[in-house]
């Protein structure tokens, strides 16, 4: 049974808590306290006895942020590497893929109508400088990856890899990864999870899911701050990446015609990282994992339900998550006001929403649904009061249409 997170004390240790309802955590949280006070201790060490000195002395608890988020995903040590961003993981791992033979002409790169679009534009570059075409695998009626046509394609024996989403960022449909992780498994096609919008409010579990690489952002649901992501690559998939441009310290320069790349994960890390930003993201991880994950995915879900029942009960909202499984991405439309001025709306009131727009998710906005919709994503340290807040605001902008 999971834990109760003791709100009140997370609140506390939220200084943002106090000036906003921040309801926008599909998009940046709130980091804590301690999460802050860790990143600007450092950088004043930094300015103190030097960067590389700094650094040194920090060794011990950038190792232990590895060793954190490999148990935070279920992974073995040395799986994960930290980067500057989810895209900057999925670029590394991808093109990594590509340069090292894993994708050729007549290939075939499987997608879902949930990709983000930096993942979907990687796919179509990679597929236009290997020849490898990219098809997108068919929805199911709730909007979820149909798995009866995944298991086609991946039997056709065409595919070079799947890329999966497990959560869509601009309408929060969790898709059924374990499911399609043993298909992909079963057919011997490399599985690429986008795990940016699950990590830190779902448990993810890449021995269950079965992916060979997932990647993820620090500033989201882990309360991390900008400029982090994560790069899962199973042990042995590693060797089949040639990463793009290499840094120091991800291979030997063993004379002026040959280099050797680092085994595994080594070969994917960067020598220059902003450490004050690593550090605070191993103290948001460390937390996530105190709290635990399945306490925080209860309290999140709760939360999203409320909102969600409570928009329902205002006449000309309608909610467009889709999806057997819900999460804390609450997605709506008020008839009458565009998206853009129920979020503008929102800020006066002091909350902080977002707007996903068809632009970054073209396979899966438009006709029949909506091109733009308004986010809602509310996170463990959020209140009922702060929905019924939003709640009220909605309803104000519908008496006034």
């Amino acid at each position: 049974m999971s834990a109760v997170i003791d709100v009140a004390v997370e609140r506390a240790a939220t200084p943002g808590c106090a000036t906003v309802a921040h309801l926008n955590n599909a998009g940046a949280a709130l980091p804590t306290n301690a999460t802050v006070e860790t990143m600007v201790a450092h950088l004043h060490l930094e300015s103190e006895r030097g960067g590389y000195e700094a650094a040194g002395m920090a060794a011990g608890r950038l190792s232990g942020l590895r060793a954190s988020a490999a148990r935070l995903l279920g992974a073995r040590d040395g799986e994960v590497v930290v980067t500057g961003s989810d895209t900057q993981a999925w670029a590394k791992a991808l093109w990594g893929f590509a340069l090292g033979g894993g994708i050729g002409r007549g290939q075939v790169l499987l997608a879902d109508r949930t990709a983000y679009d930096s993942h979907y534009l990687g796919l179509l570059q990679v597929g236009a400088l290997t020849g490898a075409t990219v098809e997108v695998v068919p929805s199911a009626a709730d909007g979820t990856i149909d798995l009866g046509a995944l298991a086609d394609r991946v039997g056709s024996g065409q595919v070079a890899l799947a890329s999966v989403t497990h959560v869509g960022t601009h309408r929060g449909l969790v898709n059924p990864v374990e499911e399609a992780g043993a298909l992909c498994l079963s057919a011997g096609v490399p599985l690429f999870l986008d795990a940016c919008q699950s990590i830190g409010q779902l448990p993810v579990d890449v021995e269950r899911i079965g992916c060979v690489v997932a990647t993820g952002t620090g500033r989201k649901w882990l309360r991390g701050p900008r400029g982090t992501g994560l790069l899962y690559v199973r042990t042995g998939f590693a060797e089949k990446l040639e990463p793009p441009g290499i840094g120091s310290g991800a291979a030997l320069w063993e004379d002026a015609g040959h280099y050797r790349l680092q085994a595994g994960t080594a070969r994917l890390t960067e020598f220059e990282v902003p450490v004050a930003a690593h550090l605070g993201l191993a103290v948001a991880i460390d937390h996530t994992l105190a709290l635990g994950i399945g306490a925080i995915a209860t309290r999140v879900a709760d939360l999203a339900g409320q909102l969600r029942a409570g928009l329902g009960a205002i006449a000309g909202v309608e909610t467009h998550d889709g999806g057997r499984q819900r999460c804390g991405i609450v997605t709506f439309t008020c008839a009458g006001v565009s998206p853009a001025a129920v979020a503008a709306a929102a800020s006066a009131a002091g909350i902080n929403l977002s707007v996903s727009d068809g632009s970054t998710a073209r396979l899966d906005m438009g006709d029949p649904r909506p091109t733009s919709v308004v986010r809602a994503s509310p996170h463990y340290y959020n209140t009922p009061e702060e929905l019924e807040r939003l709640v009220e605001t909605v309803t104000g902008l519908r008496a006034g249409t």
